[in-house]
């Protein structure tokens, strides 16, 4: 085994690295079927540690990390040391780390533990997904697990394998957590409140998402430093399949609860577009630390400006109901963060989710009939007491002549939070020993979906 050269002054600290484990890493998963063994693999992206922000009953705290060594690895490892020096309630895990260039054959050797978590370059991913899958290993993956169209088959192959072998395949869907997602989620199924789902058309579309993120951001506290394969489309993905697969997501999740989406009868791709975020060097060297660019990011360069493949929308339908999707990157907030905007049209109401200044940059649910009067504010605030059963404190004020939801602040826990929300809906599949029934068509659809819209945007 060979220890990252950076780590000898953590392993003085003695919360982060633990001695090197060879063949008796095999014993040591075996002592306890009951107990949730984590493996990293190469976690090139900080949502990797944030799987470890808080400390879950049923998991090993000892967490086996294999990787090549670098920037990428010290990152991880020092989000995890962050995490276990914190002065409120820190973690204790210990990363056993093994850096040599055989790193993916010594882990599917070794099996050290059983559910391989994968956050980052996704060139590679859906190869790591097949073959850790083959193993006979769990993988709780982030997004997006397939990023170009020909990668599609190969993660079809893999939920096959996952089946045979009785193991658990599974994304990072943190948007599910996001409380005005679920609530717009819920209104939109009180007929009373919604009505129905419109159908829409392809140039007035029934439910449109937009998302907007920043290069330049905070994680747990610090300036994020981003590799720069990260601005590769063939690494990290295009923004129809790296981000786009979020809102694809949700939009099956709030329109179609529970409900298994076949992609070969369900969905039609009906356009998608994708077009640059133009980046300074300055800019590029304030996001990466790097004072220029690699050689695979040339040919996206004209006159010192990277242009970045940072943006993508698709159209499609899916069961009838049209749908547009759109992805954005920019450099730097001015003002506030990253930011969600969803509206999802019923025949009584119209449920919109907004975050910009108006909103204090907070998302911010808003109900808007289409005819209002006491009749419905009657029945709308009928509606949410019998919702204040799940979800305590929650009201809503006029806004004009719209409804604003109220949402108590213990419900906003933020984006880093919602992934110990994730890993706990997977924990509870694999104590059950299996995914719901319409989770895997799902995700079968939700990447369909991406990957063909990719297809098409290249054409």
């Amino acid at each position: 085994m060979k220890l990252n050269r950076y780590m000898f002054p953590l392993l003085a600290s003695g919360a982060l690295i633990g001695q090197a484990c060879q063949q008796p890493a095999k014993q040591e998963a075996a002592n306890d079927s009951s107990m949730v063994k984590l493996i990293t693999l190469d976690p090139g992206h900080f949502h990797a540690a944030l799987v470890q922000k808080s400390m879950s009953a049923g998991i090993d705290s000892n967490v086996h990390v294999y990787a090549p060594d670098g920037q990428e690895l010290n990152a991880h490892l020092a989000l995890i040391k962050q995490y276990n020096e914190r002065a409120e309630n820190p973690t204790n895990w210990t990363e056993q780390v093994y850096t040599g260039a055989d790193y993916f054959e010594k882990m599917l050797e070794q099996k050290p533990g059983n559910v391989v978590v994968l956050a980052g370059n996704n060139r590679l991913k859906t190869d790591y997904i097949q073959k850790s899958i083959g193993a006979g290993l769990n993988v709780l993956s982030d997004k997006p697990m397939a990023i170009t169209p020909e990668a599609f088959p190969q993660l079809e192959a893999a939920f096959k394998t996952a089946a045979d072998k009785k193991v658990l395949l599974y994304d990072i869907m943190t948007e599910r957590s996001e409380i005005t997602n679920m609530l717009q989620k819920e209104f939109s199924h009180i007929p009373a409140v919604f009505g129905d789902l419109q159908k829409g058309s392809k140039d007035a579309p029934a439910v449109t998402i937009e998302s907007v993120h920043y290069y330049y951001k905070n994680v747990s506290g610090k300036t994020l430093v981003r590799p720069s394969w990260f601005f590769d489309a063939s690494q990290q993905g295009d923004a129809i399949a790296d981000v786009g697969v979020h809102l694809i997501d949700l939009v099956q999740w709030a329109c179609f609860p529970e409900t298994a989406i076949d992609h070969t009868k369900d969905i039609e791709v009906l356009a998608a577009r994708n077009w640059p975020t133009p980046l300074t060097k300055s800019q590029y060297t304030s996001i990466t630390r790097q004072d220029s660019f690699p050689s695979f990011l040339q040919p996206l360069v004209k006159d010192t400006v990277l242009n970045a493949r940072g943006n993508g929308e698709v159209t499609y339908s899916i069961k009838g109901v049209f749908v547009k999707v759109i992805a954005r990157w920019d450099y730097k907030a001015t003002e506030g963060g990253d930011t969600h905007y969803a509206l999802m049209k019923g025949s009584l109401a119209n449920l919109e989710i907004k975050q910009g200044k108006e909103e204090q940059f907070k998302p911010t649910l808003y109900i808007r009939p289409a005819k209002s009067g006491t009749a419905y504010e009657a029945a709308l605030q009928q509606s949410v007491q019998e919702l204040a059963a799940k979800y305590p404190g929650v009201t809503v004020e006029k806004a004009g002549k719209d409804y604003k939801v109220v949402i108590p602040e213990k419900y906003k826990d933020g984006h880093e939070a919602h992934f110990a929300q994730v890993l706990q809906r997977y924990l509870q599949y694999l104590k059950d020993g299996r995914l719901p029934d319409w989770e895997v068509p799902c995700m079968l659809s939700k990447y369909y979906t991406s990957t063909a819209a990719l297809k098409l945007a290249g054409k």
